[in-house]
């Protein structure tokens, strides 16, 4: 697939479905010209090739020299695109909206001044009807433009209306701007950082939350107003690592979609992450009821038709589906039932490989390894930890990279690989300390890992006993809450000192916390 990147005309020829390729066919028949007879061959062979070669192609095309390729290639681009707007045009509001500005536009250049009024006046109602401000702008700015250049007869109500509503958007506008600004670089600074790591960085969080959140936010009324709101509080929550917050807000994300049901269709690459974040809330608080009938109004919507009409949401809910049942064989301990999805995932992963960007790929990656290091597979653990070691190309989640070192290690300690286990202790300090990724039980951990280097089965059984009262007392502590979320020491060491499998030991804590539930 890596080659499959490095050209955008590729790109978009492998993603087309056949009634894509098919109608593209039909387009070009009714509007080519002697010239388009190259691009449909270019076309064709590129649809055959399995990966993107420029020597191979242009051997195939004996009609085509280099030097025409890339205007032969750019023009098949924008037919592409072309026949893809004159198929879909009605399949999304935003190219429904496009369109009758582009109407309006050539009408009045046309001299129609009154038909592009018209269309416009349209336009105005399904933009305002459905929240899309921004086209709401577009729409009155061109109105405003025909009133003002041109005698229209338009009576004075209506210029006064226009200039009110102008001022109304404009203010909904700036607002909407500094909200999704905001939920937009708490998104950055996870992406890029993981969790809190400390009190230096929780702090920076909150002063620029405090600074960057608008007075009237609780004062909001409009859709996306509070939809970026809520946004900015579920990143906000989760970089905290305060998980009650983080499920509240996405609750109220949710809510929100269920409120105004019409919304899941107009933003529904909102709703779906929406879902997502509810599901890992609820996750992250060991809501067990509450994660499966989640996860199953996911699945049900996943195959709506609403929900299958966009390639990216279609791919996305699949994505976000798949990540939720890898999450519950985790949080339940039935690794080795989870284990059965692995191969799937990762064939569906390979298949959307064009779409999926690498963040994606490395918390897979990660949640794989885990699978594997619960079941006790250690050897292939280490695989799937390689990939995100040794992958440079993405400097994404420094969270991740240093947890997969420490269970990378974890894993050769348990395949008892002495020879190698002295060298990873430091160097994985060495990592987490550089990134400044290091909290109280990671510290805890080394001590223990270096102290018990070498020692005997009878004088290991106290050590592990002491490190598991270490840890136990900071489990409700905010700041290494990251440590047990990432990888569950605590059931780790359970494991050994009392002898089972660590599958066992979470899926008894499990069962432990369902029947504590039921008698509420």
């Amino acid at each position: 697939m890596s080659n499959r990147s490095t050209d955008a005309l590729f790109q978009l020829i492998q993603s087309l479905h056949k009634a894509e390729k098919r109608h593209f066919k039909l387009y070009i028949k009714r509007s080519s010209a002697k010239e388009d007879l190259k691009i449909v061959e270019l076309f064709d062979t590129l649809d055959k090739l399995p990966d993107y070669d420029e020597r191979l192609l242009l051997k195939k095309l004996p009609s085509i020299q280099k030097p025409q390729l890339n205007n032969i290639k750019t023009h098949l681009y924008k037919q592409l695109l072309a026949s893809l707007r004159d198929l879909k045009s009605t399949d999304t509001l935003e190219l429904q909206l496009s369109e009758q500005l582009d109407n309006a536009r050539i009408l009045y250049h046309k001299g129609l001044k009154h038909q592009a009024l018209k269309i416009l006046e349209r336009a105005r109602e399904l933009a305002k009807a459905n929240g899309k401000f921004n086209y709401l702008a577009q729409v009155i700015s061109l109105e405003k433009k025909i009133e003002t250049l041109h005698i229209t007869r338009t009576i004075q109500e209506k210029t006064e209306k226009l200039t009110q509503e102008a001022l109304e958007i404009s203010g909904h506008i700036d607002r909407v701007t500094r909200l999704s600004n905001l939920a937009l670089r708490l998104y950055g600074w996870y992406v890029m950082h993981g969790h809190a790591r400390n009190e230096k960085d929780e702090a920076g969080i909150r002063k620029f939350f405090k600074e960057q959140l608008p007075a009237d936010a609780f004062q909001l009324t409009d859709f996306y107003e509070r939809l970026y709101l809520y946004q900015s509080f579920t990143w906000y929550a989760f970089i905290r690592q305060d998980f009650l917050m983080y499920y509240r807000y996405a609750q109220k994300w949710k809510d929100l979609f269920d409120e105004n049901e019409v919304m899941k269709k107009v933003e529904i690459g909102h709703y779906i992450k929406g879902l997502h974040n509810l599901l890992n809330a609820h996750f992250d608080l060991r809501n067990f009821r509450q994660f499966e009938i989640v996860l199953k109004e996911f699945e049900d919507f996943g195959a709506t038709p609403i929900a299958q009409q966009h390639d990216n949401f279609r791919i996305h809910t699949d994505i976000y589906i798949n990540s939720a049942r890898l999450n519950w064989h985790l949080m339940t301990g039935t690794f080795k039932e989870g284990l059965s999805l692995v191969d799937k995932i990762a064939a569906n992963l390979e298949e959307y490989a064009l779409y999926v960007d690498p963040h994606r790929i490395v918390v897979f990656n990660y949640k794989f390894a885990t699978l594997y290091f619960g079941s006790g597979d250690y050897n292939t653990c280490i695989d799937y930890l390689q990939k995100i070691i040794n992958d440079t190309s993405a400097d994404l989640r420094i969270d991740l990279q240093s947890y997969a070192r420490l269970m990378h290690l974890l894993a050769h300690y348990e395949l008892g690989n002495d020879v190698i286990i002295e060298s990873l202790i430091k160097s994985v300090y060495r990592f987490m300390a550089k990134m400044k990724n290091l909290t109280v039980v990671e510290e805890e951990m080394f001590r223990f890992l270096r102290h018990s280097f070498g020692l005997t089965p009878r004088k290991m059984k106290p050590e592990l006993e002491q490190f598991l009262h270490k840890i136990k007392h900071l489990e409700k502590s905010r700041f290494e809450t990251r440590a047990f979320a990432y990888l569950d020491i605590i059931s780790w060491v359970e494991s050994k000192v009392y002898e089972k499998p660590m599958s066992k030991v979470i899926h008894d804590k499990y069962l432990q916390r369902v029947k504590q539930k039921s008698r509420h």
